[in-house]
């Protein structure tokens, strides 16, 4: 049997130390006592009690460590090495998977001992303007195929003013990419409080038909 091909370095990879200031921000967020947790309680108000859900693209792992306390069942998948030694260093109890969402598939979550579907699937902070390359639809796929019967998927990015090594991803072209990728937009938010649409940060909640 041939070896997969290597996945495509994703934009996140390309920035290299560009990236260095997210983690610092959000620790020293985290030690003023800042409230970070934002994404975390719409994830909540998405799913029952002790629900099974993935964090794709888990940073350092504030969202996934609020839902895990929380009472849910919570994997975390985080590529960047640096992100994974600190989310595991302030946040020992979640269990994290050093792998990019393309390479979460049925036979490396199981042997990772982590579930293969789940009700909820978290995709905030940017993460699909961090993507390869290309790979934004493949992204979405993936991701829909992790959904359980009624699951749903999280997503959040800047449309503006976003980090300097992502993309900028339009609406429309969101949209298009959604629906290639065989999902639907449930709804469509200005932010992770439920406000209006508007042209600066747009959270949506996906699903398969």
């Amino acid at each position: 049997m041939s070896e997969a091909a290597p996945l495509r370095p994703t934009r996140w990879a390309l920035g290299g130390p560009r990236n260095g200031g997210y983690a610092d921000r959000f620790a020293q967020l985290i030690a003023e006592g800042a409230d970070v947790v934002g994404e975390a309680r719409l994830a909540d108000a998405l799913v029952p009690r002790g629900a099974t859900i993935l964090d794709a693209g888990s940073g350092m792992g504030r969202i996934g460590a609020h839902l895990r306390a929380l009472g849910h069942r919570v994997t975390a998948a985080e590529p960047d090495p640096a992100l994974v030694e600190q989310s595991r260093r302030t946040y020992p109890d979640l269990p994290v998977l050093p792998l990019e969402i393309l390479a979460l598939t049925p036979d490396a979550l199981t042997a990772a001992g982590a579930p293969t579907s789940y009700d909820l699937v978290v995709c905030v902070g940017n993460v699909l303007t961090f993507v390869a390359e290309g790979t934004e639809v493949a992204v979405l796929e993936r991701l829909g195929s992790l959904l359980a019967p009624g699951g749903r998927i999280l997503v959040g990015f800047h449309l503006q003013q976003g980090p300097a090594t992502a993309r900028v991803y339009p609406p429309e072209e969101f949209a298009a990419d959604v629906e290639a990728a065989g999902l639907v937009v449930q709804q469509r938010f200005g932010g992770y409080d439920l406000r209006p649409v508007d042209d600066l940060y747009a959270v949506t909640i996906l699903a398969r038909p």
